[in-house]
């Protein structure tokens, strides 16, 4: 694709396992930029070190100390940042899944129109010698727009709504893309076949096991991750991970179920 796209997908080992689930941001024909949760940082840069051919003239340069990432998300982060740069952010000039330089305040940022937690928003990678800067101007024009920070907890019961991965937390290197329910990043049809796509072939079919969304209707009970999860009286599975679901009023988390017949949506 053209620069500034930005591809959501997942790196595998030759056995089709998960080594990586992260965002690709082309920034030019020649330079990308590659995301990957915190916990996982030293593992990606590794893994992709380990991987380029001897003969490729390529580099890998972990540049996360580099940068603050402010994440500007929410129905009004768009009008916010807005005002603080001259820049046009309108859906038609800055789409989803694009990435843009541009000026927010006194920086020239990189911004990346994605979202972790399902709402209209940017990830914002700004010097770190300005990122402090850049949360000032931040909080001062989104003072009555209802700007607040927010921590992990409210961003990992907002991406449980939303069924978003967390790499190491809900899936590592003992699931593929199928079981994890990731099947539609694999670009199946790629003219060049992706590592580990032969024994990923093989379980396309199998649909025994899955990571599944699960909501308790009931407001009261919270679920915390590594409960039992039964069906009709048999237990089937157990949570990977649970939190609350404000959005939704009730406890959400991720299951891993197994089921011989297959694992349907219901």
């Amino acid at each position: 694709g053209p620069a500034g796209t930005i591809t959501y997908t997942q790196w595998l080992n030759e056995g089709g396992l998960l080594e990586a689930d992260l965002t690709v941001t082309k920034l030019a024909d020649d330079r990308f930029f590659v995301v990957v949760t915190d916990t996982m940082v030293k593992h990606a840069e590794t893994w992709l070190r380990r991987h380029i051919p001897d003969d490729a003239h390529a580099f890998v340069t972990d540049v996360s100390s580099g940068y603050g990432q402010l994440n500007v998300q929410g129905p009004r982060s768009r009008e916010l940042l807005q005002r603080l740069s001259p820049d046009d952010l309108s859906e038609e000039s800055f789409p989803y899944l694009t990435a843009q330089t541009i000026e927010v305040g006194y920086s020239r940022i990189l911004a990346l129109r994605v979202t972790y937690v399902g709402e209209l928003g940017f990830e914002l990678y700004v010097p770190t010698d300005q990122a402090a800067s850049l949360w000032e101007n931040l909080e001062r024009a989104g003072a009555d727009l209802g700007l607040r920070p927010v921590g992990l907890q409210a961003m990992n019961g907002l991406r449980l709504e939303k069924g978003y991965r967390d790499y190491a937390v809900d899936i590592d290197n003992t699931d593929t893309p199928v079981s994890a329910g990731l099947a539609f990043a694999v670009a199946w049809d790629k003219p060049t076949p992706f590592r580990g796509k032969e024994a990923l072939e093989k379980t396309r079919a199998d649909k025994t096991e899955r990571l599944v969304s699960l909501l308790v209707e009931d407001p009261e009970p919270l679920l915390y991750g590594s409960e039992p999860v039964h069906r009709d009286g048999v237990r089937v599975g157990h949570l990977q991970v649970g939190g609350y679901g404000f959005a939704l009023g009730g406890a959400v988390g991720l299951a891993t179920v197994t089921n011989v017949d297959g694992v349907t949506g219901d």
